[in-house]
């Protein structure tokens, strides 16, 4: 999840990015997470970012306290945002009621330890992240993560989840899906033909015990 400043080219394509794709995605994704959160609770934002979407969420949900944890902090975020390394949450155990790791597993170096991590720090996980089941779903999922994430230094290891890794992360992480559901509307018409419907999807975990 290691980031770099970026110039050049890259950074004119994060800058069309953000301009096509970006203000659609933090709003949609904020609709599609607020009914997923408890009321009223301290959530963390593991692998935040800028804190966009976190900012969106509290403006729907001005119920919840939001904190940001990344691997970077970056100079502007519309969040308040601490260190980690990645790894180790910098918080006791159950110190939250949530986190969410939106778009970070597939970045992981082993996303069930993270997803081990966020379960230790908190009794509700909230996951948006992308099913590849084919060459096809890898190529694409691929090309978004590029022009999406490659302009702001962010590694890009491409580890995707098939349905059938996703459920052996989640048993070998101890927890267990409470909800999954996809994430209608997550790109404009007909950007949406592509990289849409069944390559994202958003889950509710709890522990399995």
């Amino acid at each position: 999840m290691t980031r770099a400043n970026v110039t050049g080219p890259l950074a004119a394509v994060g800058a069309l990015h953000g301009q096509a794709v970006s203000s659609r995605r933090v709003r949609v994704l904020a609709e599609r997470l607020a009914p997923l959160l408890p009321m009223g609770r301290r959530v963390l934002d593991v692998g935040c970012g800028d804190g966009s979407i976190a900012s969106a969420l509290h403006a729907q949900r001005p119920d919840l306290a939001l904190q940001g944890y990344d691997v970077l902090v970056r100079p502007e975020a519309f969040i308040p945002v601490a260190h980690f390394d990645g790894t180790r949450l910098p918080v006791p155990d159950g110190a939250a009621d949530a986190v969410l790791l939106l778009d970070v597993l597939h970045h992981a170096e082993d996303a069930v330890a993270l997803l081990r991590e966020c379960g230790r720090a908190a009794p509700v996980v909230v996951v948006k992240d992308h099913f590849a089941e084919s060459a096809l779903d890898r190529l694409i999922l691929r090309f978004m993560d590029w022009v999406g994430n490659a302009p702001h230094g962010v590694a890009l290891p491409y580890h995707y989840f098939s349905r059938a890794s996703w459920d052996a992360t989640l048993a070998a992480a101890g927890l267990r899906e409470t909800e999954r559901g996809d994430v209608p509307a997550l790109y404009a018409f007909p950007f949406s033909l592509l990289f849409g419907g069944r390559l994202h999807f958003v889950a509710r975990l709890q522990p399995s015990r």
